[in-house]
């Protein structure tokens, strides 16, 4: 802990901040027109994101670019939550304190630092423990709307090949008392839904999903062998269903903090067996990684896959573990496992940094081993049919037929 808290103090400025109430001064309320109404062409806009993207506001913001009142207008986000007009949820108490809900990810310094702070009110967003509140003493415009913010579907499915992915981590790649980090979808539910019988496992994470309810409610996780805040849930966002929101209202056990303290190295290294479990969108006979584009075309951002990646590779005690799981092939049957990434394709992971990859095939461990270990070992959890055909085009890249 006492590393933690000295991280903590060095990093943490502008959010604590936001807490401090300014005496005399309380938000104008209004409509989302009226609120974008001071808004000039030519301006910098930092937009909530994923569950608290305050759709009404970008509606409104719309309105007047289709009026050719605002033009030139410059928006940094993150992921768009419902159907965005192009991308804040907050709500206050007695004491004058609002709650940024379930998404902090970048949403603090932008707000410490912002000219103006216009805020949606929503009472439907969970209120979370953490390092998510603000004084509205420091919002100057208020909006007030009653809806549910927005989420995903209940039941989404998961494969076949995806339970099978959760079963090899699970069973052979994460220990009683582990420190876990995996996003939302269906690997990372696949994953945790094969972990019930584990003991003692903690979380820290950037983005949080639905998975981790029944652990919870099982008492699998319960985060007591952590070494950074020891019996909390440490995330920057998270996304998910409406359960999942209820869970989070007024949930103790959560902590919820910006980005830039969740996925900063040196507090990720000091926890204990710090398991990180990420995915791709392909990867190389080498082990590169490519995680945010298919070739030239950009799927989606990376998030904090670095970030974790290099942490695990890192840890203090020495037991982290950096697992990249993903299925063999896509749903149109493309080849996941690939001789040379597509041309265009950025490398998230680097080679030096992944050490498990897992399919529904089963486990490659590319820790210390040369080229053609690593094409070998990635060769073996392909899918079947494309097994034959890396063989031959590996041999035909690295000069040398792979091997153990």
């Amino acid at each position: 802990m006492r590393w933690s808290t000295l991280l903590r103090g060095a990093v943490m400025p502008l959010q604590s901040r936001l807490a401090i109430p300014i005496l005399s001064k309380t938000p104008k309320k209004m409509t989302a027109d009226e609120a974008v109404s001071e808004i000039v062409s030519n301006s910098d806009l930092y937009v909530h994101n994923t569950a608290c993207t305050p759709t009404e506001l970008l509606t409104a913001i719309c309105k007047r670019v289709d009026a050719q009142e605002l033009d030139d207008l410059r928006l940094t986000h993150a992921l768009v939550g419902g159907k965005a007009p192009f991308t804040k949820k907050q709500y206050y108490d007695e004491l004058g304190y609002c709650s940024m809900g379930p998404n902090l990810e970048l949403s603090i310094a932008p707000t410490a630092v912002a000219k103006k702070v216009i805020a949606l009110v929503n009472p439907k967003v969970p209120r979370t423990h953490g390092n998510s509140l603000i004084h509205q003493s420091r919002i100057d415009t208020m909006v007030e709307v009653d809806r549910d913010i927005h989420g995903l579907p209940e039941g989404l499915p998961i494969s076949d090949e995806e339970i099978k992915i959760g079963r090899h981590v699970a069973d052979n790649l994460v220990d009683n008392g582990a420190t876990l980090q995996l996003g939302i979808g269906a690997i990372p539910d696949a994953c945790l839904a094969a972990m019930k019988g584990h003991k003692d496992l903690g979380i820290h994470t950037e983005l949080l999903g639905d998975g981790v309810m029944d652990l919870v409610d099982r008492g699998v996780i319960n985060n007591s062998k952590k070494s950074v805040l020891p019996g909390k849930i440490v995330t920057s966002f998270a996304f998910g269903t409406k359960r999942f929101y209820q869970f989070l209202h007024e949930n103790p056990m959560m902590h919820f903090d910006c980005c830039s303290w969740t996925n900063n190295i040196d507090v990720i290294r000091a926890n204990s067996k710090m398991t990180c479990i990420n995915s791709g969108l392909e990867i190389d006979i080498t082990g590169q990684v490519a995680a945010d584009s298919i070739g030239k075309t950009f799927y989606s951002g990376f998030g904090g896959q670095v970030d974790f990646v290099a942490a695990a590779a890192l840890t203090h005690d020495g037991l982290g573990k950096s697992i990249i799981a993903l299925t063999s092939r896509t749903n149109t049957g493309q080849p996941k496992i690939v001789v040379s990434l597509k041309e265009g394709a950025g490398v998230v992971t680097s080679r030096g940094h992944v050490r498990y990859v897992v399919t529904e095939y089963g486990i490659a461990n590319l820790y210390g081993k040369n080229v053609r270990q690593r094409a070998y070992a990635l060769i073996q959890i392909a899918h079947p049919d494309d097994r034959e055909r890396l063989e031959k085009e590996s041999f035909e890249r690295l000069r040398c037929m792979p091997s153990p």
